[in-house]
């Protein structure tokens, strides 16, 4: 027996009966192919549902309504570097991280300080030694204003 198989014929005579037999006919393959690709558009539309309604509450976030200003930031920074600071040999102010860090008012105006430490040095408004400045093990860190 001689089957049209796409690429070639194949002789599937020698193939045994219990393979002929358990083989769904090609209507049948056909029928659960479409039902499955009917399953995988359903399960696609409700995904895409599901973004739709997670970008929409993503704009009504109150988290989206603050947003941070981080020249703001950083130009409070300065001002609290000038209040707590003194001048160093060079002319410059500077203060210790732990005097900024323990400080009352630079706790309650800055939500992370650390954070606003790094962008005021990206900026090059400040300089300190390292990268990350730790509660404890940099209290005694310079913080120079420049």
């Amino acid at each position: 027996m001689w089957r049209h198989h796409g690429v070639g014929l194949f002789f599937i005579s020698c193939l045994p009966q219990s393979i002929l037999r358990e083989t769904p006919p090609i209507q049948e393959i056909q029928k659960r192919r479409t039902s499955a690709n009917v399953e995988i558009h359903k399960i696609e539309l409700a995904a895409k549902q599901h973004l739709s309604q997670l970008t929409h509450l993503h704009r009504l976030s109150p988290f989206n309504a603050v947003t941070m200003n981080v020249d703001h930031e950083v130009s409070l920074l300065v001002e609290e570097i000038r209040r707590l600071g003194t001048e160093n040999a060079d002319g410059k102010i500077s203060v210790t991280f732990g005097v900024l860090f323990n400080d009352d008012k630079c706790a309650n105006l800055f939500e992370a300080l650390v954070g606003t430490l790094r962008a005021a040095k990206r900026k090059k408004i400040v300089t300190y030694q390292g990268e990350l400045l730790l509660q404890g093990v940099h209290d005694n860190v310079d913080v120079i204003l420049l």
